[in-house]
C-alpha cells in the first residue's frame, strides 16, 4: 500500500445521534469572544481548550504503526486531546480492522470534501481542530498545525453535583452554533493482527472512539445541562470527552475530557 492514498470520495454525512439531556440557561455570565487565557468559573480556573489531534488510522495499513505510537506520545500531553478513529476502507485487504466505525470512515470523507490543507481519504491522516490534516506519522507536520490551531472558542466545565450527576457547563459567546458531542474512549487497546499487511504484528492504540453521541447544540450563549448516567457506561470505554463542533465536519471550537 503506499504511504498515502488520496481519494476523491463523496461527502459523508456528520454524525448524529440521540439527544440525551435537558438544556436549561445558565445563570453564569459567559466569557465573550477571543478567549485565550484561564478564565474562573464558580471559583474554578478553567484552562484554555486543548487541541484535538484525530487519528484515521487502520490495523491494514503497513504505514500505520508509526503513526499510532506517535499518538500514543502526544496523548502525553495535556494541552492535546488525542483521538483515534480506525476506519473501514482497509478491510478489503484480508484483515478486518477490529476497532473501526463506519461512523469513523464517514467523518473523514467529510472533512476530505472540506478541501482544508491536507485533505484526502487516506491512513494514516491527522486532522488537528477539525480543520488541516496532515500525514499521521510526519510529527513536525502535526506539530506545525497545533502551534496555529485557535483555542480561543468557549470554555467548558464539567463536574459532579452532590447527586451524582455530570453537570457540564458552557461558557462564552459567539456567533455561529456548534454541535455537542459526548465521545466515549477507550485508553488503551492491544490488538494482534493476524492476516494482512500488519499480519503477526501486535499493534497498540490510545484513546480509541466506542461510542459517539450527539447530544443537541450550542448556540453562542452561556448553557448548563446535565449528562444521562447510561450515557457514562459505554462498554469498553474508561474516558470521555465534550466537543463542540461547527456544522457539516467544520471547526472543532472546545473540548473536555471529563474527570471521571
Amino acid at each position: 500500500m503506499s504511504k498515502i492514498i488520496p481519494c476523491l470520495l463523496f461527502a459523508g454525512a456528520a454524525l448524529t445521534g440521540l439527544i440525551g439531556m435537558q438544556f436549561a440557561s445558565s445563570a453564569q455570565a459567559g466569557a465573550g469572544q477571543g478567549m485565550t487565557s484561564a478564565q474562573s468559573f464558580d471559583g474554578v480556573t478553567l484552562p484554555a481548550n486543548p487541541v484535538v489531534i484525530e487519528l484515521f488510522t487502520s490495523q491494514g495499513c503497513s504505514s500505520c504503526p508509526p503513526a499510532d505510537l506517535l499518538a500514543r506520545r502526544l496523548a502525553k500531553d495535556d494541552s492535546l486531546l488525542v483521538i483515534t478513529r480506525p476506519v473501514t476502507y482497509w478491510d478489503r485487504l484480508g484483515w478486518k480492522d477490529t476497532l473501526a466505525r463506519e461512523e469513523n470512515t464517514q467523518l473523514q470523507r467529510a472533512y476530505a470534501d472540506k478541501g482544508n490543507a491536507g485533505a484526502g481519504v487516506y491512513t494514516p491522516q491527522i486532522v488537528v481542530n477539525g480543520g488541516g490534516g496532515a500525514v499521521g506519522s510526519r510529527e513536525g507536520d502535526i506539530r506545525s498545525l497545533v502551534r496555529r490551531a485557535d483555542r480561543s472558542g468557549p470554555l467548558i466545565n464539567a463536574a459532579t453535583d452532590s447527586s451524582g450527576q455530570m453537570m457540564v457547563t458552557i461558557i462564552g459567546q459567539s456567533d455561529y452554533i456548534a454541535r455537542v458531542s459526548l465521545i466515549a474512549l477507550s485508553s488503551a487497546e492491544t490488538v494482534r493482527i493476524g492476516r494482512g499487511e500488519n499480519g503477526g504484528r501486535t499493534l497498540h492504540y490510545v484513546n480509541v472512539v466506542k461510542d459517539e453521541r450527539n447530544l443537541g447544540s450550542w448556540r453562542g450563549r452561556p448553557m448548563r445541562f446535565a449528562i444521562s448516567p447510561e450515557y457514562l457506561n459505554i462498554s469498553g470505554a474508561d474516558k470521555y470527552a465534550i466537543i463542540l463542533q461547527r456544522p457539516g465536519a467544520g471547526p472543532i471550537v472546545a473540548a473536555k475530557l471529563l474527570d471521571m
